[in-house]
């Protein structure tokens, strides 16, 4: 897994990876595979943006799912941490400390004052975020829905 997403890092342009849910996000692309998952649905979702120049329409004019908020964010760097660390974190989570989960909170940019309440809620709900540690996507969702359901650690669920 980890030489697949060390090809795609390479071979994609960085603008697949700058959208706020991976690749295809927005634009016509993401309208025609939305709900698929895996990487052929991704790469036609890109493929047709970038041939059709839908995107960047969608951009400017609000439309095809797309925002004009103006942020551009890439979460390729903390799919990689997980995927490569998803055992050490899952006993890091358990126990509520460790420099994985160390790493994590430092990758998804956690303030000091909210690293107490990260690492509480990484144990708290450790059994939901791992349920599969097979799967760094399953764990990287789960994070964020536990991130997205906590009002003081909502703001750092965009960078899962």
């Amino acid at each position: 897994m980890k030489k697949l997403l060390i090809s795609l890092a390479v071979l994609l342009p960085a603008s697949a990876f700058a959208t706020a849910n991976n690749v295809g996000s927005c634009g016509l692309g993401s309208k025609v595979f939305e709900g698929q998952k895996g990487i052929v649905p991704q790469v036609l979702a890109v493929t047709t943006n970038g041939t059709f120049g839908n995107q960047t329409f969608g951009i400017t004019s609000g439309t095809l799912g797309c925002t004009q908020d103006g942020v551009v964010s890439s979460n390729w760097k903390t799919a990689m941490f997980i995927d490569g660390n998803k055992a050490q974190l899952a006993r890091d989570a358990a126990s509520g400390q460790g420099e994985t989960l160390d790493a994590l909170a430092a990758l998804l940019k956690i303030d000091a004052q909210d690293k107490a309440a990260f690492v509480s809620l990484a144990k708290a709900r450790h059994a939901d975020i791992f349920a599969s540690v097979d799967s760094a996507d399953s764990i990287a969702t789960q994070l964020k829905a536990a991130l997205q359901s906590d009002a003081r650690l909502a703001k750092y669920a965009d960078a899962v």
